[in-house]
């Protein structure tokens, strides 16, 4: 997975290598628990304190990979750090999905995307108990 990360981060591509420039981290210490999961998930974004008067936005995510302390998703928006999502995270059967709060850590906008800046993004997930 690491190998394919960065073949991806060194691809070239319209737009400049500085806005794919991550750090890669050799090390899987924290990464040794982390189960692929290629699922939709549905999700929705609370409200923010700041602005109350916004309602909660519903949408889908493409799920990457999940460990018991949370998950890797992929969305077509950038949410803010600290922003708590309500997530459906999938069970082995299909007919269920159980709803968990998430903090959102951080996020990656892929060099990659609509040329009206409406790129994909990586968002890192930490499951909040």
């Amino acid at each position: 997975m690491i190998e394919l990360m960065h073949a991806l981060f060194k691809g070239g591509g319209a737009m400049g290598q500085n806005e794919w420039e991550w750090p890669i981290r050799t090390s899987c210490e924290k990464h040794n628990e982390r189960v692929a999961l290629l699922r939709p998930i549905p999700y929705e974004m609370t409200t923010t304190a700041e602005d109350p008067a916004t309602s909660v936005r519903i949408g889908r995510a493409l799920s990457v990979n999940i460990s018991s302390g949370g998950m890797l998703i992929l969305m077509d928006q950038a949410p803010a750090v600290e922003q708590v999502l309500k997530v459906y995270v999938p069970t082995p059967t299909a007919v269920a999905e159980i709803p968990t709060l998430a903090e959102v850590r951080w996020t990656r906008k892929l060099p990659f995307g609509k040329n009206n800046g409406g790129a994909p993004f990586f968002v890192g997930l930490k499951f909040m108990f």
